[in-house]
């Protein structure tokens, strides 16, 4: 974890340095208090899921900007482990394996997403045409699209416009598990990069 926080640090300090942001500036455009910015800044706060969001709309980059860098591609091939990739960097139950982190030469991330019993997340709209697709590996959740909780079992999958709320629920009492495919539109700030 602290590995985590450390690289988190280091991300957000970065960008908000390359914007020439303050940390007056960086809490305006995230919606996150200038104190949290400060104390992620300083690797003394794991931020939950939905803040880290918060923060990487506000700087508009992806997510997976602030779990790890991009792999690096051999002969065009990248061959990731989610076992390997597998974290829990934030404060709440959800485990993440950013299995292809943002890359603008593809127009996504890849994620695999672990939600332990009980736990809900509700997401903020993303961007303007963010698409994301949600397939269930294993377990059984429930994903709030258009206000309405749609119960998903293995091998099923939804795409959804995720500019608008939504939300992530395990409905059971094992860990859920699902891949979770982040489109992000051409000519978006975060495909320029």
């Amino acid at each position: 974890m602290q590995e985590i926080n450390q690289y988190l640090a280091a991300t957000l300090r970065q960008l908000r340095n390359d914007r020439g942001w303050s940390l007056d500036r960086a809490a305006g455009e995230c919606g996150v208090s200038k104190a949290m910015l400060g104390q992620i800044e300083r690797g003394e706060s794991s931020p939950t899921v939905a803040t880290l969001w918060k923060i990487a709309a506000g700087f508009d980059t992806s997510l997976s900007t602030f779990l790890e860098p991009s792999p690096i591609e051999q002969g065009g091939i990248t061959v990731r482990s989610a076992d390997a990739v597998r974290q829990r960097p934030a404060a709440d139950q959800m485990l993440i394996a950013p299995l292809f982190p943002f890359d603008a030469r593809y127009g996504f991330e890849l994620f695999e997403l672990t939600l332990l019993p009980g736990y809900e997340r509700l997401s903020e709209p993303h961007s303007r045409g963010v698409v994301e697709h949600v397939m269930v590996v294993r377990g059984e959740m429930a994903l709030l699209v258009q206000g309405v909780w749609q119960r998903l079992g293995e091998g099923q999958a939804v795409r959804f416009a995720a500019d608008q709320p939504h939300g992530y629920r395990n409905l059971g009492a094992e860990p859920v598990v699902f891949h979770n495919l982040i489109y992000y539109p051409p000519g978006s700030a975060r495909q320029s990069r």
